[in-house]
C-alpha cells in the first residue's frame, strides 16, 4: 500500500513524515502519472492560490477527479481543503468539488492570529487533540452528505464525505498521529475493498 502527498508547495514534507512514522509507504507526487502508484492521497496546508495554479498547470485536476471517482481517499489540510470544496465564500468554485462545502480562506485572520487550540474528539478517544490552526480556513457550511467529526467554537473543523477527509488545521504539525492513523484506515478499507 502506497499513500502519496502532493508535493507541489506547503507543508508537504511534514504530512510524508508523519505517514512514515505510521510505517507507511510514502510517494511525494508532484506529477499526474504518480496517482497510478498510490492508493490514497494526501493534499497539505500551503497557498491555495499557489497550489491550484500549479495543479492546473501540472494537468492534476481531471487525473484527481478520476482518483475521488475511483473511490480512492484523499486527505486535504487547510489549502487542500479549500481546493477540494464546491463553494469558496458562497460562490461556487469551477474546480475539483470534490466534498459539498462553502469554505471561507484566511477565517481566523493573518499569521498573528494563528493558534492552537485543545479538541475533544470523541471518534480519536479520551485524550484531547492538540489542533494548530495557521492562517485557517473557516467551514461555513456543509453538504448533507458531509460527516462532520470535530468542532471548534462551534464550527466543523474536521469531516469526512465518503472517500474525501478534510481538516482545517494542521495536524502534521504535531506529534499526535491519531488522524494521520484514521485516514490510514480509509486506505486500507478501500484498498481490501478492491481486492
Amino acid at each position: 500500500m502506497n499513500i502519496g502527498v502532493l508535493a507541489l508547495q506547503g507543508a508537504f514534507r511534514e504530512h510524508a513524515h508523519m505517514l512514515k512514522k505510521c510505517h507507511c509507504n510514502v510517494v511525494e507526487v508532484r506529477l499526474p502519472r504518480q496517482l497510478d502508484e498510490v492508493d490514497g492521497l494526501v493534499m497539505p496546508g500551503g497557498e491555495s492560490t499557489t497550489i491550484r495554479k500549479l495543479m492546473v498547470e501540472y494537468g492534476f485536476p481531471e487525473k484527481l477527479k478520476a482518483f475521488a471517482a475511483a473511490g480512492k481517499p484523499i486527505f486535504g489540510t487547510c489549502a487542500g481543503l479549500i481546493v477540494m470544496a464546491t463553494k469558496l465564500s458562497g460562490k461556487k468554485q469551477k474546480f475539483l468539488n470534490l466534498i459539498d462545502m462553502d469554505v471561507e480562506r484566511n477565517a481566523y485572520g493573518r499569521q498573528i492570529e494563528s493558534r492552537e487550540v485543545d479538541l475533544e474528539i470523541p471518534l480519536l478517544g479520551d485524550k484531547i487533540f492538540r489542533a494548530i490552526f495557521i492562517r485557517a480556513p473557516q467551514i461555513i457550511s456543509i453538504g448533507p452528505g458531509v460527516t462532520p467529526l470535530a468542532w471548534y467554537q462551534e464550527k466543523v473543523v474536521w469531516a469526512r464525505q465518503k472517500n474525501i477527509l478534510v481538516a482545517t488545521f494542521h495536524p502534521e504539525l504535531t506529534g499526535d498521529s491519531r488522524i494521520h492513523k484514521y485516514f490510514i484506515e480509509m486506505v486500507k478499507e478501500s484498498v481490501k475493498s478492491k481486492a
